[in-house]
């Protein structure tokens, strides 16, 4: 077997572990439907490569609105890796206990909104008490971790809880302890993480659920979709109609801040 058929093969068995995890998926996507036919949002809150997962979900072609995107640039922006704006500084703000309730004090939040949090190894202190914050409002709260990563894991919280701790439901991206897939003969640490792979898969799982959910509802979402599929003029219509509904939609999560 070379590495790149060994790679693929552990591919295949994260699509196993997805394919698994429909029920938990579908009730991902029913909570997000009732969020979004309410007129609210469902929160994407991703740190450090966990960001990934937030800009698959939206904007991007193939998806549509009703999805609030919190990416922080002071934990996501690290691609200069050594220098300002760099990796030291992003993974110490990860574990600044309190910036979680910094970020949320920008928006208005409601129980009908719903919240996804994502981090693989769940034990940054940011992600959980984003959840936590998010638990406390009472709004329904997925986490989506890598469950064996995360058992295996000590949290940075002086008591210990993780970012599963403060979830209504749980969506494991099927990757291995310590995420990289790939053993090389003679060095010493494996290569080729799993988790971006298999949390790609159940974002884009659950946006096609909540599709068919909003649609069976009379409320056909406004999908970012290709000219190529749809011609120029549909897809910039389309586009225009999409960001009119988001900002429409992020507006309620602004007029009431600090009331």
């Amino acid at each position: 077997m070379t590495i790149t058929e060994d790679y693929l093969q552990k591919c295949a068995g994260i699509i196993e572990t997805v394919k698994a995890q429909q029920p938990q998926i579908q009730q991902a996507a029913q909570w997000f439907a009732e969020s979004i036919l309410a007129g609210r949002m469902v929160h994407l809150f991703g740190s450090g490569h966990s960001r990934i997962m937030v800009e698959e979900m939206w904007p991007r072609y193939g998806s549509f609105p009703g999805f609030n995107p919190i990416v922080e640039l002071s934990l996501t922006y690290h691609n200069n890796v050594v220098g300002a704006n760099g990796q030291r500084q992003a993974m110490f703000l990860e574990n600044v206990s309190g910036f979680a309730a910094r970020i949320l004090r920008n928006f208005s939040l409601s129980e009908t909104d719903c919240a996804l949090v994502i981090s693989s190894g769940g034990c940054n202190i940011v992600p959980i008490e984003m959840a936590e914050l998010f638990q406390q409002k009472k709004i329904k709260t997925v986490a989506l971790v890598t469950s064996a990563h995360l058992a295996k894991s000590k949290s940075n919280r002086p008591d210990g809880k993780k970012l599963a701790d403060f979830a209504d439901l749980i969506l494991d991206s099927g990757a291995p302890v310590g995420d990289s897939m790939i053993y090389i003969d003679g060095l010493e640490t494996p290569v080729a993480p799993g988790s971006t792979v298999g949390g790609v898969m159940i974002i884009n799982c659950i946006k096609a659920e909540l599709a068919r959910l909003l649609t069976a509802a009379g409320k056909p979402p406004f999908v970012l979709t290709a000219s190529a599929i749809v011609g120029p003029e549909k897809a910039t219509s389309l586009f225009e109609a999409a960001y009119d509904e988001h900002a429409h939609r992020l507006s309620a999560l602004y007029k009431d801040v600090g009331k």
